[in-house]
């Protein structure tokens, strides 16, 4: 591995699965796996938009928190709504301002930072008020309703 640091995410005994899951949801690979000595999956490296993330199976006792979430950033609409309808299909649950947690309960913020940047971060002050008063009501962040309500249309 080239990167400094990794995120290790800690699961129970679902690691096979959930490395193919992100894998698959990912578009990326499963590049590397251990085992313990009676066979079974000890960790498993999966590239995820470019990082390797480390799944360990550590057991039961810890649970993923919105404390830790992972930002997606987007290029445009059709990027927004796959990762949101793909990371909530099969028992995940969507949320406010752009998060949902996937499957497993790790949460991923999927937003577009341009975007973000243009209705957020504009020089409109009124402009920016808007957006956030919008992007407040929105579960999944919807380009175009940002930028309507960053021009008060």
């Amino acid at each position: 591995m080239s990167q400094k640091i990794t995120p290790c995410l800690w699961f129970d005994d679902r690691i096979t699965e959930a490395a193919d899951y992100y894998a698959r949801v990912f578009k990326g690979k499963v590049t590397g796996r251990s085992h313990y000595p009676d066979g079974r999956m000890l960790t498993a490296n999966v590239d995820i938009l470019g990082t390797t993330f480390t799944l360990l199976n550590g057991g039961p006792d810890f649970k993923f928190s919105e404390a830790i979430s992972f930002y997606i950033d987007c290029k445009d609409q059709a990027e927004i709504d796959y990762y949101w309808t793909t990371l909530t299909a099969e028992g995940g649950a969507e949320s406010m301002c752009g998060w949902v947690k996937d499957r497993y309960g790790v949460s991923w913020q999927i937003a577009p930072m341009a975007a973000i940047e243009r209705t957020l971060n504009g020089p409109d002050a009124a402009g920016r008020q808007r957006a956030m008063t919008a992007m407040m009501q929105m579960k999944k962040l919807v380009i175009a309703e940002l930028e309507t309500a960053y021009a008060g249309k």
